[in-house]
């Protein structure tokens, strides 16, 4: 597939234009520039892909040949010439993941030396998605739980399912449930569960061995929730330094979880399609795809626009907050987020309970019931379904 014309800085370099990659170069160049990168260091890449170009005519192959063996294979030749910083392999992926992603080449063909452990893998994952209509949020935690307990019974040797006894899930329960949180250890439970009723559906075993997996002790509402007095939280609002892009942007984070309440992922998932001035209110997706009209305060409206004027940097990504150093992204998860927060907890000179940023969507909640809210106006403002959500707010009420 031809790629498409894109205004090009680079476009004149006469070396970049030779070999079956030419086509693209021009293109990709343009993507670098859309995502924030120097000059310098787009020039950089342009050199290495301008290489394999050569590279795939010299072994007679065309575009459409390029895949990850023969990038490898390049790669092997290179560092035999002594000359492959470890930034090369990452170039050559983000290279093949943009062409493929523009259709400009076809995707990935499974190998047939896929082992044992990624087949088994792939299918659950399959099963959750497709047949269980699982979230990919709710997906994708189960993954790795269920490779390390595959790699702790059967190691790099052969996947004998058919062997899988109860004894074995539970020594591995108990060698992991005692060093992590009870959520954690409730997850590796349910993980483990879902993995071996797909295990009896397929076949693959005979025993019931979900039935037979013992429960993590976890029992609701036996804990307070952790959360910031208003003074801290307040405090938090103004420790960053409003003067630069990366402290504006951090703030206006933590005002969207301490005053809207959002849970992280909703702060990530937010674009600027998202943001209806005129009305002055906020479109948050939700757990389970709910689309919720939230009103936008002028406080957090005001942040918005001074973070977006400070310094949003521009590119092809529609979401509000975004990496400052290129590529110029939206967040992959709420795991920055949450880092943000506790960054900005160290800034504040703050050592509270509560580090992660789901501890400001319970501070607000705490001090909405301590200004006279009822346990309905609390849920409605962080649009719970069920009411017995809310319950563990009322925790932090002792006179009540």
């Amino acid at each position: 597939m031809t790629a498409p014309a894109c205004s090009d800085p680079f476009a004149s370099h006469h070396q970049w234009h030779v070999g079956p990659l030419r086509p693209h170069i021009g293109w990709f160049a343009g993507r670098l520039i859309e995502h924030g990168y120097a000059h310098a260091t787009a020039r950089e890449k342009l050199r290495l892909i301008a290489h394999l170009s050569r590279w795939l005519q010299c072994h007679q192959r065309c575009a459409e040949d390029l895949d990850e063996r023969r990038v490898r294979h390049f790669l092997q030749d290179r560092r035999r010439q002594g000359r492959v910083p470890r930034s090369h392999a990452a170039t050559l992926a983000g290279f093949l993941a943009e062409l493929r992603a523009a259709k400009m080449l076809p995707a990935p063909i499974p190998t047939s030396d896929e082992s044992g452990l990624q087949h088994v893998e792939r299918r659950f994952e399959h099963s959750l998605a497709h047949a269980r209509g699982l979230a990919p949020t709710t997906v994708c935690p189960y993954l790795p739980i269920v490779r390390g307990f595959l790699r702790a019974r059967f190691g790099t040797g052969p996947l004998r399912l058919h062997e899988l006894a109860l004894h074995d899930v539970t020594r591995f329960l108990l060698r992991h449930a005692h060093t992590v949180s009870p959520r954690r250890a409730t997850l590796l439970v349910a993980a483990l569960r879902t993995f071996c009723r797909f295990l009896q559906h397929r076949g693959d075993i005979a025993t019931d061995l979900a039935a037979s997996v013992p429960p993590v002790a976890d029992w609701r509402l036996a804990t307070l929730p952790k959360a910031l007095p208003p003074a801290q939280v307040e405090r938090l609002w103004h420790s960053g330094d409003h003067h630069s892009p990366v402290g504006q942007r951090d703030d206006t984070l933590v005002l969207l979880l301490a005053r809207l309440g959002l849970r992280p992922g909703e702060v990530v998932a937010l674009t600027l399609d998202d943001l209806e001035w005129d009305p002055g209110t906020l479109l948050v997706c939700g757990k389970g795809g709910r689309r919720d009209r939230l009103p936008m305060p002028q406080d957090v409206g005001e942040a918005l626009v001074t973070s977006r004027r400070l310094g949003r940097p521009h590119g092809a990504t529609r979401r509000v907050f975004v990496w400052m150093k290129a590529p110029r992204r939206g967040f992959a998860s709420s795991v920055a987020l949450c880092t943000m927060v506790r960054r900005a907890l160290r800034r504040a000179g703050l050592d509270p309970v509560c580090t992660g940023a789901p501890g400001l969507r319970h501070s607000l909640a705490t001090q909405m019931l301590r200004n006279g809210a009822s346990l309905a106006e609390i849920g409605d403002v962080l649009r719970h379904r069920h009411p017995q959500t809310t319950e563990m707010s009322a925790q932090v009420d002792r006179t009540a």
